[in-house]
């Protein structure tokens, strides 16, 4: 009778720290079914950063050993009061150097949004929605500690809305500069572009005395190092307009940063409606 109990499917969910787009989700839900489960067995939700796991309770700690290794934290939920505060171990001093990194990003995308206007450039502005994106994540994850899963959905859901809105903006924005056709301005494109490196290198700087301890520190660089190869792109981009004086490099790297933002975003939308469905 006990071994047809623990056999019985159970469901049990973490809370996951450091991750920050479906992206992750996907690479913690292959590392969760490499030990033999069904796909349809592990859920993990881009929105609320909550990993579902219906299987038997004897193949937890197999699955355990296999999400860890892809260097996010998982804390298991318990049914009370868990579920309703979530997770607040996190000292004063981190909590501050996060702020930092919210206010860098989301300050930055700002100034370089207006960067892009002023130097007709799409990519500009598209690099800056990736930095107000990753802001806002981290703020979200910062004020929404001790919230409900009902909350925190409902907060990712309108912020999955918001960045759709500003994403598609940008899309359309690069659309019309396709065919109205004005070189943009490479010097400030090149200028830009070097600070956002430069604001993605000091963003991390905060978090540095923590890098040991906390399971984000992993995802912060994994962040950092995507963000940078995304303002490489936009410096390659200005060389390129300078030298062939034709728009198109900075329109295609538009596109490709406007386009895998956009992406997140519906994931995020999607798995917030999920999350609330499941409520």
């Amino acid at each position: 009778m006990a071994d047809a109990q623990t056999s019985k499917p159970i469901s049990v969910r973490y809370r996951v720290s450091g991750m920050d787009c479906s992206k992750d989700a996907a690479q913690i839900e292959r590392a969760a079914q490499s030990t033999g489960i069904a796909p349809d067995a592990v859920k993990v939700s881009a929105a609320t950063h909550i990993m579902t796991l219906n299987v038997a309770e004897t193949l937890l700690p197999e699955i355990e050993r296999a999400v860890a290794t892809t260097g996010y934290g998982f804390d298991r939920i318990g049914e009370d009061a868990e579920l309703q505060g979530g997770v607040a171990h996190q000292d004063p001093a981190y909590r501050r150097a996060l702020w930092i990194v919210v206010i860098l990003n989301v300050g930055y995308g700002g100034i370089e949004m207006l960067g892009g206007f002023f130097a007709g450039s799409q990519a500009l502005k598209a690099d800056a929605l990736d930095f107000i994106g990753d802001g806002l994540i981290t703020f979200l994850g910062l004020v929404a500690i001790g919230w409900s899963l009902v909350w925190r959905a409902r907060s990712a859901l309108v912020q999955g809305v918001f960045l759709g809105v500003l994403g598609f903006g940008v899309l359309g924005s690069t659309f019309w500069r396709l065919f109205t056709g004005s070189v943009p301005d490479a010097d400030l494109m090149g200028v830009f572009g070097l600070i956002a490196l430069i604001v993605n290198v000091v963003a991390v700087l905060p978090l540095l005395p923590y890098r040991k301890g906390d399971a984000n520190m992993r995802a912060v660089w994994m962040f950092s190092r995507n963000d940078a190869i995304g303002n490489v792109a936009v410096v390659l981009a200005a060389g390129l307009v300078a030298v062939f004086s034709s728009p198109l490099p900075d329109l295609i790297v538009a596109f490709g940063i406007a386009g895998l933002f956009l992406h997140s975003s519906i994931s995020i939308i999607r798995d917030a409606r999920t999350d609330l469905q499941g409520t």
